[in-house]
């Protein structure tokens, strides 16, 4: 195996599009970067891109910091349904589940749904059963702070504040704090140019039970090709509608830079759907790329030859 620091790598990451608050920014902060620090070392060692982001995205389930994984929202009537998505850009190999309520990692079962089965994506009971066939680990993924939060907003919900609940883009703008750090996703490339892009969250916080965003959705909140990788953040139901992984990455197929690609997809979606969107991408140069129009994004990312992944909230 040749030298880690003779190995050519990339690896971009992110936490959340939405409103930061001050006293989450700086574990914000901390949580991409350790995620990124744990995907940099795959790499740098001559592992494979879906193995770097796949432990990205763990990490990050793992933080309670983040809406995926432990920490997730809660939906209407208070229970947790997460998501997770992955995708080997060079075999177009994706899996993806939905609805989960009790796995530890939804991301470990996405990836089982692209390797063990043959299908792309797998929801409910049906996943929950492929979780007990793989023996994968099961956590309680209700923290005091979701709950907290959960029943604030549903004392707004009683007093009507909330009462445009169904129009998801429109409490989105006149509650931004509540859908803050929403989503966590990763794209690498590795040292044989291969591209992949992971995707994890619980979810909007008051959704209807059995809400499935763009997360899970090959293509809305996951995509990656020869051409490059993206992983979206933001309002599930815009991503879907404009398919918008799969539009930066035909972007960047069409030579934009990945930079480029993220800044016309979001554009794209402000302009159409005048609705709030966050993402990072990776071209087949190794060049990175994020974009959002919320007041935030939390993300990292590291190459070779930096001595830390730079992470920030801007």
């Amino acid at each position: 195996m040749r030298s880690p620091q003779l190995l050519s790598y990339s690896l971009v990451v992110h936490g959340g599009a939405g409103v930061w608050k001050t006293g989450r920014r700086r574990k914000g902060i901390k949580g991409v970067q350790r995620a990124a620090s744990t995907g940099r070392e795959i790499l740098r060692h001559g592992g494979s891109a879906l193995d770097a982001v796949e432990a990205c995205i763990v990490t990050m389930e793992d933080d309670p910091v983040f809406n995926a994984g432990y920490g997730s929202y809660l939906n209407l009537i208070g229970r947790v349904e997460m998501d997770a998505s992955i995708m080997d850009g060079r075999t177009l190999r994706a899996g993806a589940v939905a609805l989960l309520t009790r796995v530890k990692n939804p991301i470990h079962l996405a990836r089982l749904v692209m390797e063990k089965t043959d299908h792309v994506l797998v929801a409910g009971q049906g996943a929950e059963r492929l979780a007990d066939i793989f023996q994968l680990e099961r956590h309680n993924p209700i923290t005091l702070t979701a709950k907290k939060s959960w029943r604030s907003l549903r004392k707004q919900l009683g007093r009507k504040e909330l009462s445009h609940l169904a129009k998801t883009s429109q409490l989105i703008h006149d509650h931004p704090t509540a859908f803050s750090s929403g989503t966590v996703g990763a794209v690498a490339q590795d040292s044989g140019g291969a591209i992949a892009a992971a995707t994890s969250t619980g979810g909007l916080a008051l959704r209807l039970p059995g809400r499935i965003g763009d997360t899970p959705l090959i293509g809305s909140g996951t995509y990656a090709d020869e051409a490059g990788g993206c992983s979206v953040t933001g309002i599930g139901e815009a991503a879907m509608r404009l398919v918008l992984a799969k539009t930066a990455c035909d972007l960047m197929a069409r030579g934009l830079t990945a930079q480029k690609a993220a800044e016309q997809a979001v554009g794209l979606l402000e302009k159409r759907l005048r609705m709030k969107t966050g993402m990072i991408t990776l071209d087949s140069n190794g060049r990175i790329g994020s974009a959002h129009n919320t007041r935030d994004l939390c993300w990292a990312y590291v190459k070779p030859g930096m001595r830390n992944p730079h992470a920030a909230i801007r």
